[in-house]
């Protein structure tokens, strides 16, 4: 890959942590106008905050291997390397799963299946506006490197 094309790295245009919060925000709205409860369970919000903090771990730990790669997290900056270790050896993308786990666990908290049910159409957003334009990416960049962690490893889980 020439120097100039990997400038802007997988050039993704929206920033996935706002299109999760819109996805959450959009849903959330729905909620408010047309109120779909879960349940009167009180172990909706221990529940919810176990999930949400699990996917803070995930987005963390996943931050941390991008860290001491030295490589970018942003998917809008060139890639350095290739992380497939620890949490990466498990998913190829769990701060996207991170992500769409929160909505689960924001959902429950705020008793909405509108919420829990938005990691859909957020999972779906990510693949189309983000994976699939890091996917190239990386493939453009690292060639079979990258084509070989993809067999090993799955895209969600």
């Amino acid at each position: 890959m020439e120097p100039d094309a990997d400038r802007k790295g997988p050039a993704v245009k929206f920033p996935p942590p706002l299109i999760t919060l819109a996805v959450i925000l959009s849903a959330y709205g729905f909620h408010r106008l047309l109120p779909l409860s879960i349940s009167e369970s009180s172990k909706l919000l221990p529940t919810g905050v176990s999930i949400i903090t699990l996917a803070l771990v995930i987005i963390i730990v996943a931050a941390i291997s991008f860290l001491r790669a030295k490589t970018h997290l942003e998917p809008w900056k060139p890639t350095s390397a290739i992380v497939s270790t620890g949490i990466f050896s498990w998913s190829r993308n769990p701060i996207y799963l991170g992500f769409c786990l929160s909505c689960i666990g924001i959902g429950l908290v705020l008793n909405s299946w509108w919420i829990v049910l938005s990691f859909i159409p957020l999972g779906w957003l990510l693949l189309i506006l983000v994976i699939r334009r890091e996917e190239r990416y990386l493939q453009q960049k690292f060639g079979d490197e990258y084509r070989a962690y993809q067999q090993r490893v799955r895209r969600w889980l």
